[in-house]
């Protein structure tokens, strides 16, 4: 069986309440951005991690969006014909 590995690179910025995640990966000639946010409530405790936490999730799951996407568009230019993929 042949096994590969891809990589996703998944940095942050954060300033005082906000922290922002982009996932980026590079598929054969494809290059794939996606971005997250968080936000903390002015009320809620600074801990840093679960905004990393939620704005990583939220990056991975755009990439992904476009993961599938990239799929269908391929899929679609074999079948010659519009297809539908559930994810």
């Amino acid at each position: 069986m042949l096994e590969h590995s891809w990589h996703v690179n998944v940095s942050f910025t954060e300033d005082a309440d906000r922290t922002r995640a982009d996932a980026t990966m590079e598929l054969a000639s494809n290059k794939f951005h996606g971005f997250g946010q968080a936000k903390r409530a002015p009320q809620d405790p600074s801990v840093p991690v679960i905004g990393e936490e939620l704005a990583a999730a939220r990056a991975l799951s755009h990439l992904a969006h476009q993961l599938l996407e990239a799929a269908v568009d391929r899929i679609e230019s074999f079948e010659g014909h519009s297809v539908e993929v559930h994810g």
